[in-house]
């Protein structure tokens, strides 16, 4: 039993980080309609940003700050004007294409010019183990799931709670009416990017001492989120924190129960299993559609 609740934890934690990228493709996709396919590379480049910052003696945390402003214009305002923007009008296709185009680029770019090598990275929380009740906690594990769920909760509280993020989310709803209702709509879009960036260098904080800093780092979160993403329901942002808890959860147990071998497999069965019985998500809405 002991055993069962370590592994629990301890893809608790996984399934945080894979819930923060998922809420990326559901934030764009609200507000834009934009789907990213190189969002695991958005979590990679602030990886490799905090890297080269404190090869220059900056500390870990200022590090995570320099990065997100940084992020913010170059993997939100630079990406929404760039590729959003041009290619959106023209159907969806072309956005999906580019953002595939963007990811294999963004890999190879990174390991041409820096290194193929994974490099080590510190943990905001330690390598220490808590000893409870006959369990032993790895600290780095209760921090990021902690950390985590605080995101994801401070987000929906800031869309919830806030003027700005009530905004957001009638963008998100309805474009026109928003427009009606004077509010900013590019703003409130843009607002919605940057927010995706900084959630891409939150992920990057918390999953590099885990997978270490690579150029392919990205490549399984960025799928791993989206099927989360799509089992918590596209257009629902909680949907993204019960996905990526699905996942990360399901996938640990089958690592420890059945075999490693099949471990990368089990997100992609539940993903198959809820597009069949339930297309619209968990937590999703239908959405109806008149021809």
């Amino acid at each position: 039993m002991t055993d069962f609740i370590q592994l629990l934890l301890s893809g608790m934690a996984t399934g945080g980080i894979y819930a923060l990228a998922a809420l990326g493709f559901t934030l764009l996709w609200q507000a834009s309609g934009t789907i990213n396919f190189a969002q695991g590379e958005f979590v990679m480049l602030p990886a490799f940003g905090m890297l080269a910052c404190m090869h220059f003696g900056m500390p870990l945390l200022p590090s995570f700050l320099l990065t997100c402003i940084v992020a913010v214009g170059v993997l939100g305002w630079a990406f929404k004007r760039g590729i959003a923007d041009p290619l959106l009008r023209f159907g969806m296709m072309p956005i999906v294409v580019a953002t595939l185009g963007l990811s294999i680029a963004l890999k190879n770019g990174v390991r041409a010019g820096y290194s193929a090598e994974a490099q080590p990275f510190p943990s905001l929380f330690g390598d220490g183990l808590l000893h409870f009740a006959g369990l032993t906690l790895s600290a780095s594990d209760l921090g990021t799931l902690a950390a985590a769920f605080l995101l994801v909760w401070g987000v929906q509280r800031f869309l919830a709670r806030t003027v700005t993020g009530r905004a957001m989310q009638a963008v998100a709803q309805n474009t026109e009416s928003a427009t009606v209702l004077g509010i900013d709509v590019p703003r409130m879009v843009f607002y919605t990017f940057a927010l995706n960036a900084v959630l891409a260098c939150a992920a990057a904080l918390l999953v590099a001492p885990a997978y270490l800093v690579k150029f392919d780092m990205g490549e399984g979160l960025s799928m791993k989120a989206f099927f989360a993403a799509i089992i918590g329901g596209f257009n629902n942002s909680r949907g993204a924190l019960l996905g990526g808890v699905i996942v990360g959860v399901s996938e640990n147990l089958a690592a420890a129960y059945v075999s490693p071998t099949y471990k990368d497999a089990v997100a992609l069965l539940i993903f198959m299993v809820v597009i069949l019985f339930k297309p619209q998500g968990l937590l999703g809405k239908k959405v109806e559609r008149k021809v």
